[in-house]
């Protein structure tokens, strides 16, 4: 959950930084926190079967531990001085593509094992692959 919480952060510095990217980089901030907040709830409620199914768990800690590092640095070192907006993209797309980011993609592509999982993937079925998302608003606005 602090991954997701993280990246939201990031991407709503990068929504302040590039106000002619704010619409996109504010949806993936959104999206983010709702990956979060809809972890959160299922992890309080009492679940006859584990609700997190292998796949969803990055079995890599100190991978992800050092995603969040670099993501909280990232947004210390972009308060100071912003990156590029070319910069800014391929950072986004290379987190995307970190551990615990391609887990979350991983488990959003695999059939439905309970209801609580299609309830979940339901609940993000509007949510694409943000990876690919980001390699075709970089291409569409000529930073491929």
């Amino acid at each position: 959950m602090k991954l997701e919480l993280n990246l939201a952060k990031l991407y709503t510095l990068l929504n302040d930084l590039f106000p002619d990217d704010e619409d996109f980089w504010w949806q993936l901030s959104m999206e983010e926190r709702g990956h979060a907040a809809l972890l959160q709830q299922e992890k309080k409620q009492p679940q006859p079967l584990p609700f997190f199914p292998e796949n969803l768990l990055a079995d890599d800690l100190p991978a992800l531990m050092a995603a969040n590092e670099r993501i909280l640095g990232l947004i210390e070192q972009y308060k100071q001085l912003a990156p590029s907006r070319k910069e800014a993209f391929q950072t986004a797309l290379e987190l995307e593509l970190a551990a615990g980011e391609a887990h979350f993609q991983d488990f959003l592509d695999t059939p439905s094992l309970s209801p609580s999982v299609a309830i979940f993937k339901q609940l993000n079925q509007d949510d694409r692959d943000h990876a690919e998302r980001i390699r075709e608003y970089m291409k569409d606005n000529g930073m491929a």
